[in-house]
């Protein structure tokens, strides 16, 4: 057993821009899927500003009116994209496999909420071998998009905490903005999806620049 502390008993955490270095490969390859199926690429700070959605809310937002029959083409052609065409690297953020190991030694309990789908992040939890430290997850295809709470509401649900006994850390506003719809703190972390600047704006307990800092705000 971890040593007790006061204060919050659960951490949970947003994957891509979070933990794991993704953001550039997410940006890839949407812009890779945008002129394979003839549309208008868009801008890098567009596709950053929907990191952390559903797939669904993502492309509906990136590529307004299209139909349902070519928004499951687009979600086919980016996955194809991700896990076989583009080579752009996707490493673990330095420092966040010992912050989660830190965090497991200091008694806190560990959970996921993701604009993931469901198997895309069992796919990456066993590649990076992280799965072992955290106690729940929630994905994108399980619950509304963020920055809706229900992801978190049902975290909450599973293991038997109040929103005052947790905490979310992400990299984007739509993060925070679902910890704060489930009225829970948040941390925001600059180095992935959003600026400081953009995080600021939804008042996050804090903001760190690197994954260590994540214990002094504990």
């Amino acid at each position: 057993m971890g040593e007790q502390r006061p204060g919050y008993e659960l951490v949970i955490f947003d994957w891509d821009g979070t933990l794991m270095d993704s953001v550039g490969k997410i940006v890839a390859c949407m812009a890779r899927l945008a002129r394979e199926l003839a549309r208008p690429v868009p801008s890098e700070a567009a596709i950053r500003d929907i990191i952390g959605l559903s797939m669904t809310k993502a492309l509906a937002q990136l590529f307004p009116h299209e139909t349902p029959q070519v928004y499951r083409q687009m979600q086919a052609c980016f996955r194809q994209h991700y896990l076989e065409l583009d080579t752009t690297p996707s490493p673990l953020f330095e420092g966040s496999r010992d912050l989660l190991v830190q965090l497991k030694a200091r008694g806190y309990r560990l959970a996921i909420a993701t604009g993931k789908g469901r198997q895309g992040l069992e796919r990456v939890l066993q590649e990076t071998g992280l799965g072992e430290y955290f106690d729940a997850s929630r994905c994108a295809d399980e619950a509304e998009s963020k920055p809706h709470p229900q992801m978190l509401q049902q975290l909450l649900h599973q293991l038997r905490l109040g929103p005052e006994q947790a905490i979310m850390v992400g990299d984007s506003v739509h993060d925070l903005f679902m910890a704060k719809n489930a009225g829970m703190d948040a941390i925001g972390v600059s180095y992935g999806a959003h600026s400081a600047v953009q995080l600021r704006g939804a008042a996050p307990k804090a903001i760190i620049d690197t994954a260590e800092e994540l214990l002094a705000h504990l």
